[in-house]
């Protein structure tokens, strides 16, 4: 994978976080420590380690697909990869916003789902390009799968 693409990528997906992290309180609000919660409901330690973690694996794995699609002469399907990992990191970051700033639990667990769908269509396109690469993003798909039931199990326990 060549520095640029990497380069790339790992602003994409920051300036995502970033906007994410921004519709994010730094502490636990006080509506979030209201709402009820499923028995699954992860520490709230693990959504940094685990966000941090994907957010670097979407980079890597993304700059691969992109440098791969472009090495074989695939132009256009780097374009649409582009394109289509654009579109997940603006559905990524709107989560938060829907979420956290907004407390639009229904609309969030609809835009959960949407992301994911977008997570695993990135997932099958990474694929496409490198088998490696691809399975290295499944994590992601796995976790806005995740995230979706969360979502709506929280907007159920809280209408």
């Amino acid at each position: 994978m060549s520095k640029s693409t990497l380069a790339a990528t790992g602003l994409a997906v920051t300036a995502a976080a970033a906007s994410g992290s921004i519709a994010s309180p730094p502490n636990t609000s006080p509506w979030y420590l209201r709402l009820r919660k499923p028995p699954y409901q992860p520490p709230s330690i693990a959504f940094p380690v685990v966000w941090t973690t994907l957010y670097g694996d979407i980079a890597a794995s993304s700059a691969v697909a992109i440098d791969r699609f472009r090495a074989t002469g695939q132009d256009d399907k780097a374009r649409r990869y582009i394109a289509a990992l654009s579109v997940n990191l603006v559905l990524n970051a709107g989560w938060s916003w829907l979420f956290f700033r907004f407390h639009k639990l229904g609309a969030s667990a609809l835009g959960a789902a949407v992301l994911a769908t977008s997570s695993a269509d990135l997932v099958r396109r990474t694929a496409e390009a490198d088998r490696r690469a691809g399975w290295a993003m499944l994590p992601y798909a796995l976790w806005c799968s995740f995230a979706t039931v969360l979502a709506t199990h929280i907007w159920r326990l809280n209408r």
